[in-house]
């Protein structure tokens, strides 16, 4: 697999669109930084490392819905492995006037946009989310 966030975000999606209340994808650091960061910000209801059917460790995500629709309703992979996306603590562009996040991989770990401008550091901005 060549782009396993992108893999993940697309999981997500899928068990969205078909109303399942939970989905599973294989357990990495940068994985579980990120659905950290979505559960923080209250686009899914958390996500507990498991072990998959072959025993490998995995990560089951919790979806959360409003009357019946998914919270997320725009999940975008932004940086990508054939054109990496790398912005400037200026450049980080604000996600539907401040209602969406992108979340970006900084030297000071995975978060928001909104915290990175805080932070005052820039990175690679991993994904939006709305």
């Amino acid at each position: 697999m060549n782009d396993p966030i992108g893999d993940m975000l697309t999981r997500i999606r899928n068990a969205q669109m078909r109303g399942k209340s939970t989905t599973m994808t294989p357990a990495s650091k940068l994985r579980g930084r990120v659905l950290a960061v979505m559960a923080d910000e209250g686009y899914i209801r958390g996500f507990e490392e498991t072990k998959d059917v072959n025993g490998h460790p995995a990560y089951e995500i919790s979806l959360k819905y409003y009357d019946g629709t998914p919270v997320i309703r725009e999940l975008k992979r932004v940086s990508k492995p054939g054109r990496r996306v790398y912005l400037g603590v200026d450049d980080i562009p604000q996600i539907r006037q401040g209602l969406g996040v992108s979340i970006v991989s900084t030297s000071k770990g995975v978060m928001t946009d909104a915290n990175a401008r805080s932070h005052n550091v820039g990175g690679e901005v991993l994904c939006t989310v709305f």
